[in-house]
């Protein structure tokens, strides 16, 4: 197996008749999942997702790919796949289409039509192709054919993309649920039929792939919803992704079947639902789904709240009412359900929900209580079964941290693939396909693009650095005013502390020291701001560590009059 080093330099030119596979993102992280081809020239992108932030990131909204090393190739790009409609996948679409507005977006129905409702806030009109399984589509050198897999999200595609380098076959997240809501199985005919005409190199899905044996059918939740149903008592919220149709549909069987009424709560789950809705792929019974707003004139056993949040995202409905910041007030009696899993890194945020909802009352179902989710992702069982039909020549594991791409790499050796061809690669890798092998050939820029409101890229390592320490330690600012020409203390120093715990009268005790090493660089002539500043910051910090262990933000300010 070859994995990346941490020295290497950016890849040589392409070879002739060579295909180039580097990932953006999706790669030691579940989320911002991007992966760019070349061959000849030419770019193919398939998806473009976000990250969500985690605690050590405050203030941060989302999490996109680094576009840095296509930028100034956003000319050659020929298409964007999206194989599926998470926001994992097309959540960083929005951004790329800022810089290149007419680059096409290729993908199923429901996938489109949802990344069109996301670019309209973004006052953006795409260039569209709308595809289907057994499609197959020309998309510049690279010959696309697309096949049915099974998801947590309808319509959800994989891609056999040909080029005269090779065969390459993305799976997107997939899994296959053998009695699937939509009756729409993964197509493993159609993966075979492949395998036999030669997959040269198959990216695979590895987010489960330390999980052992089969992952349970999505209908398997509906017995358990009905017996939640049942014993509810009041009224029943439901957190779960806004784009998460078939579990959605579950939630509206059962409301349907204990004779409540359901309301969406939250911009994105209205406007997805009705989109799902509006294309059939949720069916509604007449009357069963009503205004928020119309809930007051309904008994509390006849409502059924579906809103996001099952991550603990701060912003999110859930956490809100969890905080007790939101129009919807949970009371003794509510039943609350996550019906989802828990994002590696989002465990701390989700308890903390969980624990805020349970104080005011809430009896909390999720997934550690009860079985009221599913995984939308193959387990080791499914992807030993997937391997034995693609057969594939090369392999490389996308879409999970370093322990699932591992977990993921194993497995495809077990079923034959040779160790020297498996390609174990990270964020930014370029992984070249000639002559039928794959190999790493360099590393290119990919590092995280923050999005803080309106600013995207603007907030750094460094910004969230000072924004920890902010958070954790405080800030203590100084304040000093200097004769210009002299160097001698005119005002101050005056101090005020903010989050450090210190109170502004012990500093008093410090002052003193501050005053005489500003006197005393006075004298020997450096007067100059800047370096005046430094020696505030040191002398004040040390004084605060020695006393306090601690070490929070120090701000000084001199001024010259």
């Amino acid at each position: 197996m070859s994995h990346p080093h941490p020295e290497l330099s950016s890849p040589p030119p392409l070879p002739e008749g060579g295909l180039r596979v580097t990932p953006l993102g999706g790669l030691g992280e579940i989320g911002r999942n991007m992966t760019v081809f070349e061959y000849d020239g030419r770019l193919l992108i398939v998806d473009c997702g976000v990250l969500f932030p985690e605690e050590e990131q405050p203030g941060i909204d989302l999490i996109l790919p680094d576009f840095s090393s296509i930028r100034d190739r956003l000319d050659d790009i020929e298409g964007i796949v999206l194989t599926h409609g998470h926001e994992d996948h097309i959540g960083g679409v929005p951004f790329l289409l800022r810089e290149k507005p007419d680059i096409p977006l290729i993908g199923s129905k429901l996938t489109l039509a949802l990344i069109e409702a996301k670019l309209q806030e973004h006052r953006i009109r795409p260039y569209t192709l709308e595809v289907a399984e057994g499609h197959r589509e020309r998309i510049g050198p690279f010959d696309c054919e697309f096949v049915a897999v099974n998801h947590s999200i309808p319509d959800a595609l994989a891609v056999a993309i040909r080029t005269p380098a090779g065969m390459v076959v993305h799976t997107g997240d997939f899994k296959m649920d053998q009695l699937p809501l939509d009756n729409r199985l993964t197509d493993l005919h159609a993966f075979a039929r492949l395998s036999e005409e030669g997959i040269d190199l198959l990216l695979s899905d590895s987010t489960n792939a330390e999980v052992p044996g089969f992952v349970p059918p999505e209908r398997d939740i509906s017995n358990v919803l009905r017996q939640v149903f049942a014993g509810a008592r009041k009224r029943i919220i439901v957190a779960s992704f806004a784009s998460h149709v078939h579990r959605i549909q579950q939630i509206l069987d059962a409301a349907y079947e204990y004779g409540r009424r359901v309301a969406f709560v939250g911009r994105s789950m209205v406007r997805n639902m009705g989109i799902a809705r509006d294309l059939g792929y949720l069916k509604v019974p007449p009357g069963l789904v009503v205004d928020v707003k119309t809930l007051d004139d309904l008994p509390d056993n006849e409502v059924v709240l579906v809103c996001t949040g099952s991550q603990g995202e701060p912003m999110a409905a859930l956490s809100r009412m969890a905080n007790r910041d939101h129009q919807i007030r949970i009371v003794q009696g509510d039943t609350v359900i996550l019906a989802s899993s828990l994002i590696p890194g989002n465990e701390n945020a989700v308890y903390r929900v969980i624990n805020g909802l349970t104080r005011w009352g809430a009896n909390v179902v999720h997934k550690g209580n009860a079985k009221v989710h599913v995984s939308g992702h193959a387990s080791a069982g499914e992807l030993l079964y997937f391997y034995n039909i693609c057969r594939p020549r090369n392999l490389m594991p996308v879409h999970g941290e370093w322990r699932h791409l591992r977990a993921n790499a194993e497995l495809g050796a077990l079923t034959g693939v040779p160790h020297d061809r498996i390609v174990i690669a990270e964020d930014g890798v370029a992984v070249d396909l000639v002559e039928g092998k794959a190999k790493i050939s360099g590393k290119v820029q990919a590092g995280y693009v923050y999005v803080d409101g309106l600013s995207v890229g603007d907030v750094g390592e460094p910004a969230l650095k000072d924004r920890k320490i902010l958070g954790d330690e405080g800030i203590i600012s100084v304040f000093v005013v200097i004769d210009s020409s002299t160097g001698k203390i005119t005002g101050g120093p005056h101090i005020q502390a903010r989050g450090s715990g210190i109170e502004d009268s012990a500093f008093g005790d410090v002052i003193p020291r501050i005053t005489e090493v500003l006197e005393r660089s006075a004298q020997d002539g450096v007067v100059e701001p800047h370096q005046m500043q430094q020696l505030v910051r040191r002398t004040l910090g040390k004084w605060v560590s020695d006393t306090y262990r601690r070490r929070p933000m120090i701000l000084p300010v001199v001024v010259e009059v």
